[in-house]
């Protein structure tokens, strides 16, 4: 028995801040202390916290370090582990109060979330199947085999209202009743963990910080629907998620919780990885399932619907990660349980990861219903800087821009498509007064264009002519004909693709239109890019009033462009100037201005 459990984030995103060094030194300094044998290392998933890793929490006492170098280890080792004694500069500063420890629960960050999907992430030893056992891991899977029928726990799901998290928002139970209801003499479970998103990493987080999670509920979805096998389509840019999902996998195996009579029910099922070259069209279903059958990953006209022809034209069921991590859970609480939460279309939570102009970056899971601005300003922490909101991009490529005069709206399926965006897999990009949503929308084009498969014209060459549009407004040449032709060539790309990568490429252009056609005429007309991005209309000058000349800036300049004496206000030769914005960065006195 230990006396004290230290859990760090072994997460990608805490691994890149150098949680394995902690960890490594944290296992060196107990070892030297001479409490091996009192005090327990955890590498564990996510917590959520990105922006404050590498993260490490010591219990009984639940002590949130933040931030974490090998230097405090070797002081939390020898105040906190060695002496008792919590070294309250190193935790998170909204965990201390004057006289107590507050717990996560009750910061700013988590009050307001609810982890269903992630519940584990951060809690558990994702590499240890015990652990996950010991929070329920696995009741659900034996509960189903020996206590329902296939019917049954289809009719739990689909009571449940879950519907599927990967961004089309389509009911679980009843995807599944489509597979179940057809008759062949083999039907596949396939997971969809590609998440191609710029922005995205819900379901990499969950794959890091509870695998075991997936493993059960895919075999859950194979007893309803009478499948024996499973696929797991996962990116190779995953190598955390990937190892530990393998190692999961083989401990299920040696438990005999996967392969043959799986808890003596007379049940097989087994599952495997296939690993995606990142392409991001490989995220639609049909395209997914060509690539896990070996051929190149490029969609194919629906019907027939995967349900009743997928992997090898045998019926499957395709799921992602994120909807698969609310299974277990539904079927140990009950359908009502998770039909409680959320809105009247839209049950359950939503994780969501939060990145761009906001000071908590990181993964949230909130009840769907919770409004952009609570997320934001409350468990986002705001914008840096004292900076305005902007937008808000949600879905990635295929979402669109929510602006500040919807920063109220309460987050749902529909909710979303009305306002011209998606929920998608769950990205929330937010922008601050700094972002040009010309400079997005080309941005969210530019990575379309890269990705489409090229298989329909309407995708590969319309987005094509979209993106030469919007390139050519951001550097002064567009007309105000172009605002017209860009929404009647949005209209043909969405309405003429063959897959959900075409259909949807336009919603950044249309969204940014709608909301910010403003922007759009400024780069028209006046050649202005109001927030000062697009290169091409913008121009560097020095201030002669508040010029020193103090010469730094002429040395920075990498191209020579500044020229001047000592002592005296310099100037930028407007011909030479690349707009590097190094001459900014290097002015101590503020004189060089952005126009």
């Amino acid at each position: 028995m230990y006396r004290s459990t230290v859990i760090v984030c072994g997460g990608t995103g805490c691994t890149s801040s150098g949680s394995l060094k902690v960890i490594e030194t944290l296992e060196k300094e107990i070892g030297e202390a001479g409490l091996a044998e009192e005090v327990k290392v955890i590498k564990s998933g996510c917590f959520g916290l990105c922006a404050l890793g590498p993260i490490m929490v010591v219990y009984p006492e639940g002590a949130f370090y933040a931030n974490m170098t090998p230097d405090h280890v070797k002081e939390v080792v020898q105040e906190h582990l060695l002496k008792g004694r919590i070294v309250k500069h190193l935790l998170y500063d909204e965990t201390v109060a004057e006289e107590e420890i507050k717990s996560l629960d009750q910061t700013n960050f988590y009050q307001k979330q609810l982890r269903v999907a992630l519940r584990n992430c951060g809690v558990i030893d994702p590499e240890n199947i015990n652990e996950y056992i010991a929070y329920d891991g696995y009741q659900a899977l034996g509960k189903v085999l020996t206590e329902m029928t296939p019917e049954q726990v289809i009719k739990v799901i689909k009571d449940s209202g879950l519907r599927g998290r990967g961004g089309a928002g389509f009911p679980t139970g009843l995807k599944w009743s489509f597979a179940a209801a057809n008759q062949a003499d083999q039907k596949y479970v396939a997971c969809n963990a590609d998440e191609g998103d710029p922005g995205a990493f819900m379901d990499r987080s969950v794959l890091e910080g509870d695998p075991h999670v997936l493993i059960e509920a895919m075999a859950i979805a194979g007893y309803a629907i009478g499948a024996n096998q499973g696929y797991v389509y996962v990116r190779a840019e995953y190598p955390i998620a990937v190892e530990r999902l393998k190692i999961a996998i083989g401990q299920a195996r040696e438990m005999g919780l996967l392969g043959k009579d799986i808890l003596g029910s007379g049940f097989d099922f087994d599952m495997e990885l296939r690993l995606g070259a990142g392409a991001f069209v490989c995220g639609e279903e049909t395209a997914l399932m060509t690539s896990i059958m070996g051929k190149r990953g490029e969609p194919r006209p629906r019907p027939p619907f995967p349900a009743v022809s997928g992997i090898f034209q045998k019926p499957t069921v395709l799921n992602n990660v994120e909807t698969y991590a609310n299974v277990p859970r539904i079927i140990l609480n009950g359908a009502e349980w998770f039909n409680s939460m959320g809105t009247e279309k839209s049950k359950g939570t939503k994780v969501f990861a939060l990145g761009g102009k906001i000071n908590n970056t990181g993964l949230v899971e909130v009840p769907m219903g919770t409004t952009l601005r609570e997320i934001i300003e409350e468990i986002g922490g705001g914008i840096p800087n004292g900076k305005k909101f902007k937008a808000a991009q949600t879905g990635g490529p295929s979402g669109g821009c929510i602006p500040a005069s919807h920063l109220d709206i309460e987050i749902d399926y529909d909710n979303l498509l009305a306002i011209g965006s998606m929920m998608g897999s769950g990205g929330m990009i937010v922008m601050d007064e700094d972002n040009c949503m010309v400079d997005i929308a080309k941005f969210f084009l530019e990575f379309t264009v890269e990705e489409s498969c090229g298989k329909c014209t309407p995708c590969r060459i319309g987005t094509k002519r979209l993106y030469e549009i919007l390139d050519r407004i951001t550097k002064g040449q567009g007309t105000m004909e172009d605002i017209p032709k860009m929404k009647e060539l949005c209209h043909f790309i969405k309405e003429n693709s063959l897959c959900g990568l075409g259909q949807t490429a336009p919603n950044p252009v249309l969204s940014t239109l709608q909301y910010f056609e403003d922007e759009y005429i400024a780069h028209i007309q006046e050649k202005r890019c109001p927030a000062g991005v697009c290169k091409d209309l913008l121009s560097f000058e020095i201030v002669p009033d508040l010029c020193k000349g103090c010469t730094l800036c002429s040395r920075k300049c990498p191209v020579g462009a500044i020229s001047g004496t000592v002592k005296n206000p310099h100037v930028i030769d407007q011909d030479k100037c690349i707009k590097c914005g190094a001459c900014i960065e290097s002015c101590k006195f503020k004189a060089i201005i952005k126009k």
